[in-house]
């Protein structure tokens, strides 16, 4: 049989983009093995210190080891981190990629485009034969559109394989399109060199469609762009939608004319079985709206808080159920330009019965301040746990419209969706650091009331929590002043938890305080009843407070300014032993802040083998990713 460049060809095409399917595929299994490996461990290590001893005061007792050298793997592990999530590449004040997005990033250009050129020498023996890659390089592109697809929805199956939540895969999704948005220019541009000349093909219509889709795909990556998100999302939004629908269908009629499609309509069933199944979830969660019960039970309320922050709360459905650090999207057609445009938010209440302990199920030393929880006026904290609760910054947009609505007092109908992504399982770590910025405490209060029940519970060795939040005014402390008293009074003793709270915007004076503070009857003090009068302040005046407020509590502290954070985290990684977490929510800044604190010297290889903690990092950061 003779073999021709056009058989040879041929062959390629269909060849080698399933050979990248297949070296994919096996990146992945590689990042789920990690990742299942690292939430196996985390289980077994919680499991084995537990039965290790029964008394939960001595439980997490350590002391600093000399040298080991059994804990050199676990300080590579250590340096692992550090290299590849908190070094960084910066730009501008509010774009980052880490290490690990830089590496994916660079592996699959030199992948893809490997895969585009490689073998192109013809049967003359001329290199680089424009007959070889003008093909491939569009089928090769066209391979990859499912997994972008995938990727880009809100359930997806690399998702539940790896563990790693959408958000932090759309980054992928993004990189990908972009990638696979070149190597589609250089198909156009190679088959318009290769045919020319290529004016009689305008005629056809597999080309006609193919222009249109690269047209769509266009506008597509301008409009994807961060700037243009960021200012102007709903545009994002809209456009998005459009023009990736316009590009799959021209996609897949310029493909059937080479007999390629099967790339292309896999992604119709990927998207079309995401909006499913979130169409089931909104009808389960939100039956009432939809005939299955009388009444407009989630009708939510809309509560201005400050100029830049709305409070949205309403009862929730009694199918929903979420752990800590889950997001859920919520469409109000009333709000929204379009009927089902949905924006996503973080919960900030907490799903747990907590708050329903009676007093004779408290701990033995804190029975002395005669408080029937079940009894007492529970204030402002009720959404805490009764309740869905956001809060909500307010931007221009839909959030803009959200504000006006709350001005005017009026209801909004909400349609819940969700709860998406992954809770963090921090049952196995000794000490636990919250960084909160603004609304990011919608992330880390509920992660420290679940900190606080699982502690309670027997189902962490957790003890020593440090809870950090930066905010603008000092009235923002009325968001979670009373549910943060009543957590705190909950606590157990051996749960050693300190409060640091930063207000960045006006100096803290004695009047503003005395008014902020000092109505607050439903509050009451814990542990120290003799922490009134005066509360000074770091780097500010002395701050008379009421009995009843938060500041009473010995552990909580005021400061004006910005938090040190390297300062901080360098203290309580010195002072920690065992496992310890870091958890933040907020502006790249304060991750930025953090990411710096947690890099080497402080967290290093060295000082895991000398008998330190072994850091983790998790972020969830605002913006546009």
């Amino acid at each position: 049989m003779d073999i021709s460049d056009g058989s040879l060809q041929d062959a390629r095409n269909i060849l080698y983009p399933t050979q990248a399917w297949y070296c994919i595929g096996l990146f992945i299994f590689i990042i789920a093995t990690f990742q299942w490996i690292s939430f196996l461990h985390s289980k077994f290590a919680w499991r084995r210190q537990t039965s290790s001893t029964s008394d939960p005061e001595h439980a997490s007792v350590h002391h600093r080891r000399a040298f080991s050298w059994c804990r050199i793997p676990l300080g590579l592990v250590n340096a692992y981190r550090v290299i590849s999530f908190r070094w960084t590449l910066e730009f501008g004040k509010s774009y980052t990629l880490n290490m690990a997005e830089v590496f994916v990033t660079m592996a699959y250009i030199i992948f893809l485009f490997v895969w585009a050129f490689i073998n192109t020498t013809d049967l003359e023996g001329y290199t680089l034969d424009i007959g070889y890659w003008c093909d491939r390089s569009g089928m090769l592109a066209a391979s990859q559109f499912p997994l972008i697809t995938a990727l880009g929805t809100k359930n997806n199956i690399v998702s539940l394989i790896t563990g790693i939540s959408y958000d932090k895969l759309n980054y992928v999704h993004r990189m990908m399109s972009r990638v696979v948005f070149i190597l589609l220019l250089v198909h156009a541009g190679s088959e318009v060199v290769n045919n020319a000349p290529f004016q009689p093909f305008f005629a056809q219509q597999w080309l006609l469609c193919g222009l249109t889709s690269m047209v769509a795909f266009t506008i597509l990556c301008i409009v994807s762009l961060r700037p243009i998100r960021a200012q102007a999302y709903e545009l994002f939004f809209y456009v998005h939608f459009a023009m990736a629908l316009i590009f799959l269908i021209g996609a897949y009629v310029h493909t059937q004319n080479f007999a390629v499609a099967f790339w292309i309509y896999p992604c119709f069933a990927i998207w079309g079985l995401d909006r499913l199944i979130r169409f089931l979830r909104l009808v389960v969660f939100n039956h009432s709206y939809f005939g299955f019960r009388s009444g407009s039970t989630m009708d939510a309320t809309a509560e201005v808080l400050s100029d830049d922050f709305v409070r949205l709360r309403f009862r929730r459905p009694s199918h929903f159920h979420w752990t800590p650090g889950q997001t859920a999207y919520l469409i109000m057609p009333s709000v929204s330009r379009l009927p089902f445009e949905a924006h996503p938010f973080t919960i900030a209440s907490f799903n747990s019965t907590l708050f329903d302990v009676h007093e004779e199920q408290k701990p033995t030393s804190e029975k002395h301040d005669e408080i029937d929880l079940a009894g007492s006026n529970v204030g402002s904290s009720v959404p805490f746990w009764k309740e869905l609760v956001f809060f909500i910054n307010v931007r221009e947009g839909f959030t803009a419209r959200l504000k006006d609505a709350a001005l005017k007092g009026d209801k909004v109908k909400v349609f819940v969706d969700g709860p998406y992504g992954p809770s963090p399982n921090l049952g196995s770590y000794d000490t636990s650091v919250l960084v909160a910025g603004g609304s990011g405490v919608s992330y880390a209060l509920p992660v420290l009331l679940d900190i606080i029940e699982r502690v309670r519970d027997g189902e962490s060795r957790c003890r020593r929590v440090v809870f950090i939040w930066s905010i603008r005014s000092l009235d923002h402390i009325h968001w979670i002043n009373d549910v943060l008293i009543r957590a705190l009074r909950l606590a157990p003793p051996y749960l050693s938890i300190s409060i640091h709270i930063h207000v960045t915007s006006v100096a803290i004076t004695t009047e503003t305080s005395l008014h902020s503070f000092g109505q607050n009857d439903d509050a009451t003090p814990v542990r120290d009843d003799s922490r009134s009068g005066t509360l000074e302040v770091q780097g500010g005046e002395d701050v008379e407070m009421s009995n009843s407020s938060l500041f009473a509590i010995e552990s909580v502290k005021l400061a004006h300014g910005r938090p040190d954070l390297r300062a901080i985290l360098s203290d309580e990684v010195q002072v920690a032993t065992g496992r310890m977490s870091v958890s933040v929510c907020g502006s790249q800044g304060i991750v930025r802040s953090v990411r710096g604190a947690l890099r080497f010297p402080v967290s290093s290889p060295l000082s895991v083998a000398n008998g330190g903690p072994s850091v983790t990092l998790n972020i969830e950061s605002f913006g546009y990713a």
